[in-house]
């Protein structure tokens, strides 16, 4: 399988598809499945305690470790930066910040920065990005930065494409976007207005309308990050990879997305219509 690469602004490139799986006891064998289908690109996070069965399933999966990117994100450790488990450490490819929500002031981004700007000088990671970060998060941690964020992992889908010209201005920083939540308008929120749309475009593409996101992901040149628990559901969302959606079908989606607003996540933090 040909996943297509973004380049980051260090020289590493990322896949634009991953093969995230959930949290079960079924995570090793879904993971190896995953690897063996070529989903190379494997999202993990000390807060889904998964390092360990992923580590076992990239040992089981037996492919050669040049050809795999893992991104690794650290959240309860932040003030005291370590390697992940034994079982990952050697395999990770991208280690993010999962949250800014540990930071009280403008040093307290400054300081674990550094912290992440040391492990990629000492060879731990190839790369360091962030993850849930606000432009402000990202504008602090910035101040005094040698090394900037590759990438910020954020939720973003058709019902929450960020306002006030976040993605264009991370981009114009050279800091690239990946997705996590991008199939909510099919899953999480059907009743949405995109829910014509999206039927439509799949009929025409005969094809699910989680394909048909993932596309206008890809297609928008953000990374998607995917999860599943179903072997089948690789196959499926594999075929986003040669679902190419027109240029009608993209705005279609992006303007009908954007007359409505629904976040999943940490919406406690975030004013009703906070679009930010």
């Amino acid at each position: 399988m040909d996943i297509p690469l973004l380049s980051l602004h260090d020289g590493n490139k990322i896949p634009l598809d991953d093969g995230n799986t959930d949290f079960d006891a079924s995570l090793v064998k879904v993971t190896k499945t995953a690897i063996q289908k070529g989903f190379y690109h494997l999202d993990c996070s000390e807060m889904y305690g998964t390092e360990e069965e992923i580590g076992f399933a990239i040992k089981e999966a037996n492919v050669p470790r040049d050809k795999l990117f893992i991104t690794n994100k650290v959240a309860q450790g932040i003030r005291n930066l370590v390697a992940s488990p034994e079982e990952l450490a050697d395999n990770t490819s991208r280690y993010l910040i999962h949250i800014p929500f540990f930071a009280k002031s403008e040093a307290d981004f400054q300081r674990a920065w550094k912290s992440m700007e040391e492990m990629k000088r000492t060879g731990k990671v190839k790369s360091i990005g962030v993850s849930n970060y606000q432009r402000s998060d990202i504008e602090a941690t910035l101040d005094g930065a040698t090394v900037l964020p590759v990438i910020n992992q954020i939720e973003y889908h058709p019902y929450l494409q960020r306002a006030n010209q976040y993605i264009p201005w991370m981009r114009q920083k050279g800091i690239q976007v990946a997705s996590f939540k991008g199939l909510t308008p099919a899953f999480r929120c059907p009743e949405g207005p995109l829910q014509e749309p999206l039927t439509r475009i799949a009929k025409a593409h005969n094809t699910t309308q989680a394909v048909v996101l993932l596309s206008w992901l890809i297609q928008n040149d953000v990374v998607a990050v995917t999860t599943t628990t179903r072997t089948e559901r690789l196959d499926e969302y594999a075929q986003a990879l040669n679902t190419k959606l027109t240029q009608e079908e993209l705005h279609d989606i992006s303007d009908v997305g954007s007359t409505y607003h629904f976040r999943t996540s940490w919406p406690d933090r975030f004013g009703k219509d906070d679009r930010s």
